[in-house]
């Protein structure tokens, strides 16, 4: 396997391909036979110069909120499609470290393999942390799939370059599927029980649904102090 270089977060396009390259080599897709304790949504959005990162904790089964952590980061890289992590991955890791516990799971609001170089953000920040990582994207990036069922848990397989990189996944009766994938150190059937058990009365489950709400909150008031 390739070597993770020493920086990151670099700045250049050539250096961030290096990077990713290093990071795919290691992702993990494996069995996940525990039943997670804490688990946590993912979510990120952009000012013109900011990134505002949320990461909001829920215990499970229960789904009880805990608590949640918002950082700010500077916009180290323009954007270029397939290395979005690169923009978003600092500010994700200082929310992901404010948080009073690690979860078990990461439930990113984005891809895991399901991306043109296989590698979107759930399995870049999975690797990076070593966490077991899923991505519940609400459109598909990559790859060809058939309609799943009309209810809640059907669920169809995303193909992409000959292989099975995750799934669409009803996650409410007659409502448009979401994109899982799984990210690292879990497998594609984990990851579609914890989204399906977690997505309640709304199509995203509810610690993205979360971190998705708070970051487009707080994204409108940075904006506002910016200009």
């Amino acid at each position: 396997m390739q070597k993770i270089p020493h920086d990151l977060w670099p700045k250049n396009l050539q250096s961030a391909s290096i990077v990713q390259k290093a990071l795919a080599a290691k992702i993990k897709i494996i069995s996940f036979r525990k039943s997670p304790v804490l688990i946590a949504g993912v979510d990120a959005c952009f000012t013109e110069k900011s990134v505002i990162a949320v990461a909001s904790l829920f215990t499970y089964p229960g789904l009880v909120h805990l608590g949640d952590a918002v950082a700010e980061d500077e916009i180290r890289m323009p954007y270029t499609p397939g290395f979005l992590s690169f923009r978003e991955g600092p500010a994700i890791l200082k929310a992901l470290g404010m948080l009073k516990h690690m979860p078990d799971v990461l439930i990113f609001d984005g891809q895991g393999i399901a991306h043109p170089l296989g590698i979107g953000i759930a399995s870049h920040i999975g690797v990076i942390l070593n966490v077991p990582t899923i991505g519940c994207a609400k459109s598909r990036l990559v790859g060809t799939y058939d309609e799943p069922g009309c209810y809640k848990g059907d669920w169809s397989p995303l193909f992409f370059q000959g292989r099975c990189v995750g799934a669409a996944l009803r996650t409410r009766d007659q409502v448009r599927p979401v994109f899982v994938s799984p990210g690292h150190r879990i497998d594609l059937k984990a990851s579609i029980n914890i989204v399906t058990h977690a997505a309640l009365s709304y199509r995203l489950p509810e610690p993205i649904r979360r971190a998705d709400r708070i970051s487009r909150r707080i994204t409108r008031e940075v904006a506002e102090h910016e200009r």
